[in-house]
């Protein structure tokens, strides 16, 4: 249970409690509700079905019955059950777990108590473990028993047990809504003073953010010196009696300035009379004299920082005494002024319209402070003082006058990539885990398993899931460099081969490895296909060095970054891509802006950097049309400018062909018709269209493996969509549910058969197409065998 679940529960633990009926009182809080509702999941009637009706109408309860999935989910969208009760002991109909996580993926789920019917197990067997169910969402489970009277003891004692307690977390909701919106501030602790909820009254009087201080202990908390010396004691003692204490006193905010505050600290008493928390309930006093201490006679306690004072002084074997503020400046200036000083410098800095890097570092800093403790904050002042010296290099950092805590945080400031050695000297670290790589620094120094792995890679048939596995997951960095080297990449963009070899590793380090599809083995072996193509004597003929060099790079880059979930995802989401692109090729322009600026970004690693201007601007309106271009909105506009604009007319250009002479001039005609500049722009976008999506037309085994990777993909991304009740894009990847030979059988029909007819047509691919005919019909054959999975059963 969470921390703040704790609360909830733990402050509706005691008070007076009276059920009678469907009422329940709670603490001050009265609780009404309606008969409770219970819903059955059975596919078939029978006796225990039966009992658990006759359970409900003895009970009281209201019952409905489900027989298929489909119509529980919707049954219960409609009444919202507090108790389902879910028939486990036949999988015959249905996947008692698949239904219980398609309740709970429901928003209102999260309040149902949901039980599994099992059944019973013999005598010489072991019991099994619950784990798996609970994993699954089911709360507990039944065995078995189809006495009227065994089903009502379980029906009760889950009202009184579980569904209880969900009726009082439900009740919380409206009790912390009315705490988010009170306008006095509310701060509540656990019994060992760890704060736990402050309302937003609180951030806006203390100038906190309730991230800053939920889970901290009381005694990490600024502290003002206004307060009487005794004052800590005697609410400590108060309090400690289960004692009330309200009074004035003086709290300290994140500025530095002190507030003066009327207080009462409420005691929450738990199970056995144990202090379980500490309400505080704070607002400003508005009387204007200097006297700080005003209590009634009873001096009540409570409080999180009038206790966070006290409590120090109880524990300061632990922890010694809070540096103050002031001694972190050599000038001893006091709070509020060094926050004045310090909103002046942000004011200077941003009317700067020059912005050097010391400006930018000194901007960094001042955004920390905004979300730092006042001491960090004032230390940070500190910084800012000797940064704007002009002795910056002068080792006065580590001299005696500067306060250690200050050292630190500098050195904790300075610790990305950075290691201290002693006083003020630091040294780079060297990246460890770039030096582990062994990435070789030319194609010479490859492990030999590996060469002679990519020895093959001009075949069709080269297995990249083998390549995937000798080079640890970094299959792009090793084929990218054969590749690129065998179509001279590096001499037509003038760069080394270190400088490749540097682009190849950033980016392959930036597609994510957690993918099970799309990460760089996939980008590997869209690779790996474009060059076949490219390879191709009328794809050859088509096109310039600078297509394929663009086709080369398009092909590493065109999934760079890819969070493994789909355009329609990321806008259903609302995710910060989908704003930033309109909604439009979201993914396709992120993969294409990004591989730009991360190539850019550093020299070491650019590859474009001695190309001229033009050149560059050419090649690069080339690699992102052909990126964009495997955005599938646009699947069929393509592929049909494809056919319409090169196929056909090719066509009819050899149709026309009668004789050798009017052969060759045909021919002839055809490559210039071809290497115009839109037909190559079309050529170069069913290229890597195709390279894209070409697993249908590997070989079997290589097109299961990816069959199983984009399945699962989708499985994870049609699980959070429900998780967070989002539109589910493709229901049909349902993980329960899907039918993966269907899947890839409707995948070929709709997109695939008719693209590579017009590749083939163009390219002469047979090889391809016989692949795609085998593989159509191995998932043909599972189909038939209404087999769901990748493989067929094995022969009982």
């Amino acid at each position: 249970m969470s921390e703040v679940s704790r609360v909830e529960s733990d402050l509706f633990a005691n008070g007076p409690r009276k059920v009678s009926g469907t009422e329940e009182f709670v603490g001050p809080m009265r609780l009404t509700q309606e008969p409770i509702q219970v819903l059955l999941v059975f596919a078939k009637e029978d006796s225990q079905s039966d009992a658990f009706w006759w359970a409900c109408d003895q009970a009281g309860f209201r019952c409905n019955i489900a027989r298929t999935p489909e119509s529980a989910v919707e049954c219960f969208l409609d009444k919202h059950h507090e108790i389902i009760v879910i028939d486990g002991r036949n999988s015959r109909y249905f996947e008692p777990e698949a239904v219980c996580r398609l309740i709970r993926a429901t928003k209102p789920s999260e309040n149902t108590v949901i039980l599994a019917v099992v059944s019973p197990t013999s005598p010489d067997q072991e019991e099994p473990s619950v784990l798996p169910i609970l994993c699954a969402g089911f709360n507990r489970r039944f065995v078995e028993n189809s006495s009227v009277s065994a089903c009502y003891n379980e029906l009760i004692q889950l009202e009184h047990g579980e569904v209880r307690c969900q009726f009082k977390l439900r009740a919380c909701n409206s009790v912390f809504t009315a705490l988010d919106h009170c306008q006095e501030a509310v701060e509540i602790t656990s019994e060992d003073h760890i704060i736990q909820y402050v309302n937003p009254a609180f951030e806006r009087m203390m100038g906190f953010h309730k991230g800053e201080l939920i889970g901290k202990e009381l005694t990490e908390l600024p502290k003002s010196d206004k307060n009487r010396a005794d004052l800590l004691d005697t609410i400590n003692t108060c309090i400690k009696k289960g004692k009330e204490w309200q009074g004035i006193y003086y709290a300290r905010k994140k500025s530095g300035d002190s507030i003066q505050q009327h207080v009462r600290i409420t005691p929450v008493i738990g199970q056995g009379g144990k202090i379980r928390h500490f309400v505080a309930i704070k607002r400003p006093h508005t009387d204007n004299n200097n006297q700080v201490h005003r209590f009634n006679k009873e001096d009540r306690c409570s409080g999180e920082h009038s206790y966070s004072e006290c409590h120090s002084l109880r524990h300061r074997d632990r922890r010694k005494d809070s540096i103050d503020a002031r001694s972190l400046s050599s000038r001893g200036s006091d709070a509020p002024s060094l926050q004045n000083r310090r909103y002046s410098s942000i004011a200077r800095i941003h009317s700067m319209t020059i912005e050097a890097p010391i400006t930018k570092v000194i901007n960094i800093i001042n955004a920390a402070q905004e979300s730092s403790p006042v001491t960090v904050a004032e230390a940070l002042d500190r910084v800012l003082e000797i940064l704007r010296t002009t002795e910056l290099y002068s080792p006065q950092l580590a001299s005696k006058e500067d306060d250690p805590h200050t050292n630190d945080l500098v050195g904790g400031l300075m610790s990305d990539g950075l290691r201290r050695l002693s006083g003020n000297e630091y040294v780079f670290c060297k990246n460890m885990s770039q030096s582990q790589l062994a990435i070789p620094v030319t194609l010479n120094d490859v492990p030999p398993s590996i060469a002679e792995m990519l020895n093959d890679e001009e075949c069709w048939d080269f297995n990249i899931f083998d390549l995937e596995a000798a080079t640890h997951k970094r299959p792009l960095t090793y084929l990218g460099l054969k590749i690129f080297t065998s179509f001279g990449v590096c001499e037509f963009l003038s760069c080394s081969e270190t400088t490749l070899r540097s682009w190849l590793q950033l980016m392959e380090s930036s597609y994510h490895s957690s993918n099970s599809y799309h990460n760089s083995t996939h980008a590997a072996d869209v690779l790996h296909a474009t060059a076949y193509f490219l390879r191709k004597e009328r794809v050859k003929s088509s096109l310039d060095q600078l297509d394929e060099v663009a086709a080369l790079i398009a092909a590493t880059v065109h999934d760079v970054d890819h969070p493994g979930r789909t355009n329609s995802f990321l806008c259903n989401a609302g995710s910060e891509l989908a704003i930033l692109y309109n909604d439009t090729a979201v993914l396709e322009s992120h993969h294409a802006a990004l591989a730009f600026q991360l190539t850019v970004r550093d020299s070491k690693s650019n590859i474009f950097r001695n190309i001229d201007r033009t050149q560059f601007r050419t090649l690069r309106q080339a690699i992102i049309d052909m990126v964009l271009a495997t955005e599938m909105t646009r699947h069929f506009e393509h592929v049909s400018k494809f056919v319409n604009s090169i196929n056909k007319p090719m066509a009819a250009i050899e149709e026309t062909s009668t004789s050798v002479t009017s052969i060759n001039s045909d021919c002839e005609g055809q490559a210039n018709f071809r290497n115009s500049p839109e037909n190559r722009l079309l050529i170069k976008r069913m290229l890597i269209k195709c390279a894209d999506v070409a697993n249908p037309c590997r070989s079997l085994e290589l097109c299961i493996e990816w069959a199983g990777r984009i399945s699962e993909e989708y499985f994870a991304q049609t699980d959070e969509e429900k998780r967070q009740g989002l539109p589910v894009v493709m229901p049909v990847f349902d993980r329960n549910t899907c039918s993966v030979p269907k899947s890839q059988i409707s995948f070929i029909d709709y997109f695939i058969t008719d693209m590579f007819d017009a590749w083939d047509a163009f390219a002469s691919l047979p090889g391809l197409m016989e692949h795609l005919s085998e593989n159509y019909k191995y998932w043909k054959s599972l189909d038939e065998m209404k087999c769901k999975t990748l493989r067929p059963p094995p022969p009982s």
